[in-house]
């Protein structure tokens, strides 16, 4: 597996990876989240063209994962990191935010920051354990302030929700 940046051409497969990671959410009683279609090739290429999409490829390079940022509050918002269920367990979505950090750290940006569901096994308690922490309110900047409204107005605030930051750590640079 390695990771490059996306290309076009790969749209259609990040977005059967997503439909395919996201029907894990029928098994834990969140079927809309499941039923949530995916990115549009058009809000795809926005990540694209700022340089701000990796896929995690196999040896074909076919993707298996991939990950999307934007900057937000002055760090690198991971807005969605997804592994095809095939590939699960593997270390995938680990080395994607590992990509995204080492971007980070590029470009002097102190964090990655990322919004989840705090109940789901692969969520919240999945980035605790790759270095992310759960921010409290007073440390949510207003743009991050600003993603979570735009989740509630979606429905995502059904569930327990949270915001986290992974500090930047020097070996998290260069991209090379």
């Amino acid at each position: 597996m390695r990771i490059r940046a996306a290309i076009p051409d790969d749209f259609p497969r990040l977005q059967e990876i997503e439909r395919a990671a996201g029907e894990l959410f029928r098994a834990v009683g969140m079927p809309e989240i499941a039923a949530d279609e995916p990115f549009t090739a058009e809000e795809l290429t926005v990540f694209l063209t700022a340089g701000l999409a990796w896929a995690a490829v196999d040896g074909g390079d076919v993707p298996v994962g991939y990950l999307v940022a934007e900057r937000v509050d002055g760090n690198l918002h991971v807005e969605q990191v997804s592994v095809h269920p095939a590939g699960a367990r593997r270390g995938i979505g680990r080395a994607l935010l590992d990509r995204a950090a080492r971007l980070a750290a590029d470009e002097g940006l102190p964090a990655l920051t990322l919004t989840t569901f705090a109940e789901v096994p692969w969520n919240a308690p999945y980035y605790a354990r790759c270095g992310f922490v759960t921010l409290d309110e007073p440390e949510i900047g207003p743009e991050l302030r600003a993603v979570r409204a735009r989740e509630a107005a979606h429905g995502l605030d059904r569930w327990p929700r949270v915001c986290m930051r992974r500090a930047v750590r020097p070996q998290d640079g260069p991209t090379g």
